[in-house]
């Protein structure tokens, strides 16, 4: 029976540890600093806000077009687990185009494509017609998507494992050999995934230098989005700027973003930055107030978030460490849940591939 210890309990790490324990015979745990209820700096999964935007190129794509279905059906069918159908609209700048930066938006990703790889995946995918669109925009698209609300739909993963047989426990690592006898079993862990996220670039045995946080600044209102989800391209505030507005299921409220700014660790909003992310959303989407500008909004409250972002990407491989195989599964950048099954799914096929090699080995 494979022992298994998952590090670190964001998106990531609960979506590996629900798979693998849907696996008969895997003992399953979860070790972590931070726990879903938590909100820390550098726990990155309560900030997101989060939706489905696909962000990947399409050559890495994989891992957005597994998770989707699942999502989708999540929406449909679990509305306990806290995920709403909403309309993603897309919208690229005149500006941006003309300047060829719509791939600079969002971490260098395929989501302002003149011609994405999603428009075969989801679903009521349309180019918006000219006639349609805002002053100042080149083009854009629509398509059915969701919105998530994180402090819902992370402890129902929560609940989710503990139905499979996950246990948890909560640890402070330094290194990530330190996991292997973490286990509830008592015994030392066969293999460890390491879902450590944005800590991956200071966790010993790993010290990713390629990891860096992408900052993220919101403002969460109790103002209503009216069911659609808007994007651009880019915004005259600022290359790190972005425009988005999402309203997250049951009563989470309705997120207002933001920016990207690449190594900045600061964990306090910034007031100014704040007060633009407002306009912006009032501009773009004015029935959150109903015409009345910023002093419309009913602010819940200001966040910060810091995306586990890499250099080269998503890192989902083996790797022996200190005689123990370890799968990371971190780097996600701000896709971690619209890309969390299809990466699990990749996580579970490595944990197997162990699992054979081992099986095999102790035949001869």
């Amino acid at each position: 029976m494979p022992n298994i210890v998952v590090l670190g309990a964001g998106v990531s790490g609960l979506t590996c540890a629900l798979l693998l324990s849907k696996q008969k015979g895997n003992a399953v745990t979860v070790v972590a600093k931070h726990m879903p209820g938590d909100y820390d700096i550098e726990y990155t999964s309560p900030w997101a806000g989060a939706n489905v935007l696909p962000m990947a190129l399409d050559h890495d794509s994989r891992w957005e077009r597994r998770t989707w279905p699942e999502l989708r059906r999540l929406a449909a069918e679990v509305p306990e687990a806290g995920l709403h159908v909403q309309t993603a609209r897309v919208l690229r700048r005149q500006a941006d185009v003309a300047a060829d930066l719509v791939k600079a938006a969002l971490g260098d990703g395929g989501l302002f494509d003149l011609s994405p790889w999603y428009r075969e995946v989801m679903g009521r995918f349309r180019d918006i017609p000219p006639s349609e669109l805002p002053p100042g925009m080149h083009s854009g698209c629509e398509f059915t998507s969701v919105c998530i609300n994180t402090a819902i739909y992370l402890p129902w993963l929560v609940g989710q494992c503990a139905k499979h047989g996950v246990r948890f426990r909560r640890a402070v690592l330094k290194h990530v050999s330190e996991a292997a006898g973490m286990s509830h079993t008592g015994q030392k862990a066969d293999i460890v995934v390491n879902a450590s996220g944005l800590l991956a670039c200071k966790l010993g045995g790993v010290m990713d230098s390629r990891v860096y946080p992408a900052r993220g600044q919101i403002v969460l209102v109790r103002n209503e989005a009216d069911g659609i989800m808007p994007t651009t391209s880019g915004c005259d505030d600022g290359f790190d700027e972005l425009v988005y507005v999402m309203q997250r299921a049951l009563g989470g409220g309705t997120v207002l973003g933001g920016t990207y700014q690449r190594g900045n660790w600061d964990p306090n909003p910034d007031p100014n930055i704040a007060m633009r992310i407002m306009k912006r959303a009032v501009e773009t989407h004015p029935e959150l107030t109903g015409g009345k500008g910023v002093e419309g909004l009913d602010i819940i409250r200001h966040g910060v978030g810091l995306r586990p972002a890499r250099e080269g990407g998503v890192r989902i491989e083996k790797e022996m460490i200190d005689g123990t195989w370890v799968v990371h599964n971190y780097g996600h950048a701000g896709w971690g849940y619209q890309g969390s099954y299809g990466c699990a799914e990749r996580v579970v096929e490595l944990v197997d591939e162990i699992v054979g090699k081992t099986k095999r080995a102790s035949k001869l």
